[in-house]
């Protein structure tokens, strides 16, 4: 394994620039030209710290799915939206830049967010051809395009079902319901937001199942392609609901761990998005 870091400096950032590490998988000899998908792992925290329950141990597993894995250490608060969408943006561009000299895919760039960072990553999604987004960052809407979006227990909605600290910290103490109607994502799906493969538990206490079943309605009328599994039982914050991301409050969720073999399925069809 190498790794690789980069510091990500865009415009909006107020406590410095985000950091960038890859895992990348050394080239195995019997396929030395092997192309590999990227999965860029964001870890949840509310837009106000980044847990780190939710972004090696991840990493770790789409590593051993073949695929070479990236952790972004995105801005939190008091940056506001959309400093680290910008900040994906520019990490999604600059992993195809170096796909030739990585071995990546560069139509497999996936970005994966947990809870807060759901928003995030699909933010990216839907946001990808913004003039707010790319323009700020001197990129292209074709450089920052993820391919695909893995979505663990997202916050998606602004509206009735909002996880409403979050929105607080994206956007300011006085958020309005106008801005936060701005960033609910499910009302900006079109049919070039990339594929998802989206999984959240029906008794999520903290962000209710709803901001899944929002997204994954709005992708169905856009005829988006997605994969979701609801599972009926288990807390918010599950990452890989083992011993391994399991104490002080979080759970071990034997149902819910099915999670890891379903998406390195979902990665083994995985096409780029058309």
């Amino acid at each position: 394994m190498n790794t690789e870091k980069k510091e990500i400096k865009v415009p909006g950032q107020l406590t410095g620039p985000a950091l960038l590490t890859g895992y990348l998988i050394k080239e195995v000899s019997v396929a030395p030209d092997r192309k590999r998908p990227a999965v860029i792992v964001c870890a949840g925290g509310g837009y106000w710290q980044r847990s780190d329950r939710e972004s090696e141990p991840l990493a770790l597993q789409f590593m051993a799915m073949g695929c070479h894995a990236f952790i972004l250490d995105y801005s939190v608060a008091p940056n506001h939206f959309p400093t680290s969408v910008r900040e994906l943006g520019e990490a999604v561009a600059y992993i195809r830049e170096h796909s030739a000299e990585w071995k990546v895919d560069p139509a497999k760039i996936i970005v994966c967010g947990s809870s807060a960072a759901g928003h995030l990553a699909c933010s990216l999604g839907v946001f990808w051809d913004n003039e707010l987004v790319y323009d700020a960052i001197g990129r292209t809407p074709a450089q920052i395009r993820p391919d695909g979006l893995i979505l663990c227990y997202p916050v998606i909605t602004g509206g009735e079902y909002a996880h409403v600290n979050s929105f607080k910290r994206l956007l300011g103490d006085d958020v309005t319901q106008e801005q936060r109607d701005a960033v609910s994502l499910e009302n900006f799906v079109t049919e070039q937001t990339p594929r998802a493969f989206i999984w959240h538990t029906y008794t999520d206490e903290n962000v209710p199942v709803e901001n899944s079943l929002l997204l994954a309605a709005a992708m169905k009328r856009k005829n988006v392609n997605f994969e979701l599994h609801i599972y009926p039982t288990g807390g918010h914050g599950l990452s890989l609901a083992d011993e391994e991301t399991a104490g002080n409050g979080f759970q071990v969720v034997e149902q819910c761990q099915s999670w890891i073999p379903l998406v390195k399925m979902w990665l083994k069809h995985f096409e780029a998005s058309c």
